[in-house]
């Protein structure tokens, strides 16, 4: 997943339908029109042009795991014996091809890797741990934590929406020389 890190401009109408749609995703577009209060039509124009531009990326359903028996987060650190681009391609190839790994980060500091794994339970991990993550090519080091409790959970940080519903500072206009 390339990352753009490209500055968006929105106007505060963007703003508020990416929150709207950020907290449902399934709001009808005659919803939304209700709630920030342009037509339907502008609305659907607006959602297809932050779609298009590449910033609304795509829509998911969000999961009850625990409905699925995936009831433990684990956070995994992996140190590689090299970080060498060899090694991190081959970590990287590898890391992509497990079916437990829901998130994986390359990182600067002590840790080349955070990982990010579900499980049933302890035993389950044992099994991941094992046949998965152990078997992964050029791993010197595997840490692992398992999460207590989740406290947030956030898809987007609210920051982003009050960022983009400021209103944005235009440079002052040139005076125009008034006539005597």
């Amino acid at each position: 997943m390339a990352q753009n890190s490209k500055r968006v401009d929105m106007d505060r109408v963007d703003g508020l339908i990416l929150s709207e749609l950020t907290a449902n995703a399934r709001v009808s577009q005659v919803d939304l029109s209700a709630r920030i209060g342009l037509s339907s039509t502008a609305i659907a124009r607006r959602q297809r042009a932050l779609e298009e531009d590449g910033i609304i990326r795509g829509y998911q359903a969000v999961l009850d795991l625990g409905r699925f028996g995936l009831a433990v987060t684990v956070i995994v650190r992996i140190t590689l014996e090299s970080q060498s681009d060899d090694a991190l391609k081959a970590f990287e190839a590898g890391v992509i091809d497990c079916p437990s790994v829901v998130r994986c980060f390359l990182m600067s500091g002590s840790d080349d890797y955070i990982v990010t794994v579900l499980a049933r339970d302890i035993e389950d991990f044992e099994h991941i741990h094992r046949t998965e993550l152990s078997r992964l090519p050029r791993v010197a080091r595997i840490e692992s934590s398992f999460a207590l409790r989740e406290v947030v959970s956030r898809a987007v940080p609210p920051v982003v929406f009050s960022a983009s519903a400021a209103p944005k500072h235009k440079p002052p206009s040139p005076r125009r020389p008034t006539r005597r």
